[in-house]
């Protein structure tokens, strides 16, 4: 690498390496939906979706190097580094929720788990556009919008995950208890991580506003 790379930001790999990232997290999460919606040939979806997770873990990692190697970045490194372990984290959560579906052999998704899947795939599309939105910070406002808005999804995953709790504890199978409480916490967990992107987007578009 040449001094004029390393003096010059690469701002659009670090840009092009997170819409990416952003954009197989919601990948991951519409095919969650689909799993959840249609509970049939569970084990090749779910593989889908680790799929999607593995490219994801990729990306990271190249986003890392990419840090490694970057003299002077167009965020600060310590936003890169958390933007990319957050958005890497929701993509584990929803990986692993298929996984313990899976595992678990549970015979269906109930509603419960359909409308926190749902809640996941709409914060992931918020922040998609929010991660789009940070390549230039032309509108701080409207990157702040996505993020409130993913806030509110997580509030509202978080009464989901009341209601899943409280019916499933008006049940008397001890075993089928822990494995949906299991699963819909995990679950809920995805969304407690995109919460944790929209506050890194969130600290970004306020700082370089």
């Amino acid at each position: 690498m040449g001094l004029r790379e390393l003096l010059i930001p690469r701002d659009k790999v670090f840009f092009d390496l997170f819409e990416k990232q952003a954009g197989i997290v919601k990948e991951a999460a519409w095919q969650l939906v689909a799993l959840t919606e249609d509970f049939t040939n569970v084990k090749e979806k779910r593989h889908s979706i680790e799929k999607l997770e593995h490219k994801g873990d990729l990306l990271t990692h190249d986003i890392y190097n990419q840090l490694n190697t970057t003299f002077i970045t167009p965020l600060d490194p310590e936003e890169i580094s958390r933007l990319a372990a957050s958005l890497d984290d929701v993509l584990d959560f929803i990986d692993g929720a298929t996984e313990k579906m899976l595992y678990y052999g549970i015979d269906t998704a109930d509603s419960h788990m359909i409308e926190l899947a749902k809640l996941i795939h709409m914060s992931s599309v918020e922040i998609e556009s929010a991660v789009k939105g940070i390549r230039s910070i032309k509108d701080p406002r409207y990157v702040e919008e996505r993020c409130i808005e993913v806030n509110r999804l997580e509030n509202l995953a978080d009464d989901v995950l009341a209601h899943a709790v409280t019916d499933l504890f008006k049940t008397n199978d001890a075993i089928m208890i822990i494995k949906l409480k299991d699963i819909y916490e995990h679950l809920e967990t995805a969304t407690d991580r995109c919460e944790d992107v929209a506050n890194v987007l969130s600290d970004i578009a306020i700082r370089h506003s």
